[in-house]
């Protein structure tokens, strides 16, 4: 199918919004991607390369903001690796899939429009069995949906005070590299299908996701833009969930 030039702009937008809390934006790439009628055994690929990319840029970025906390991350990583991967070896019938997916881009909405974007004052120790299980049931829906976990597990771990933003957005980076690189090797056990303009929305996807990341490890904000962006997931969570097309 041929691309649209609103489609690559588009695309860097997610990526650069993404990354600069970071994520590596494959919520938001299978939201476009939705929208312009990508058939879902190129979408759940597709978003998890693209997360490579994003989320390994924003996860050096913030990483070297001296953000990233190990004994946090190691238990959900361990639990959710193997899990993505037999995740990724599941192909869903294509409307299953765009329901789960309509449900699981509310996650990103709610966050977005309801979780404050400020550190916490106080914070609560991770308890590791807690650790385990969620990574676990997050690994699976990755690999299952083609994202890297980051909108399940950000909102989580605010709520629970575990992180603040900054530690946030550097756990949830690495997080979703791990689980897209898992989900992807286990794709490949099945087959993988890639759009023919691939290598040129990496290309957009890794700019923006540069940007975004440089910019949001160093405190930027950009408020007014993550509610488009919000908006925009809002849109195709409605149009998988309540459209047949």
């Amino acid at each position: 199918m041929e691309i649209s030039s609103l489609f690559f702009l588009l695309l860097f937008t997610v990526a650069f919004l993404y990354a600069s809390v970071g994520h590596g934006g494959a919520s938001g790439y299978l939201a476009l991607m939705a929208i312009y009628g990508f058939a879902p055994e190129v979408m759940k690929p597709t978003a998890l390369l693209l997360n490579l990319f994003v989320s390994l840029t924003a996860f050096i970025q913030f990483y070297r903001g001296r953000h990233f906390n190990w004994k946090i991350f190691l238990p959900l990583a361990l639990a959710s690796i193997p899990m993505a991967f037999l995740g990724g070896q599941i192909s869903l019938d294509a409307s299953v899939y765009k329901k789960i997916l309509g449900v699981l881009l509310l996650f990103p909405v709610a966050r977005f429009f309801f979780l404050p974007q400020k550190d916490e004052e106080l914070q609560q120790p991770s308890g590791m069995y807690w650790s385990l299980l969620m990574g676990a049931a997050i690994g699976f829906l990755s690999g299952l949906i083609g994202i890297g976990g980051g909108i399940i597990l950000s909102p989580i771990l605010l709520l629970a005070k575990w992180t603040n933003q900054k530690q946030t957005a550097a756990i949830s980076a690495l997080f979703i590299f791990v689980n897209s690189l898992s989900g992807l090797f286990g794709q490949l056990t099945k087959g993988i299908h890639f759009s023919s303009d691939m290598i040129l929305m990496v290309v957009i996807a890794f700019g923006g996701g540069l940007l975004g990341a440089w910019l949001g490890s160093l405190k930027f904000r950009q408020e007014a833009l993550k509610f488009i962006l919000a908006g925009v997931l809002s849109l195709a969570a409605f149009k998988l969930l309540f459209t047949t097309a």
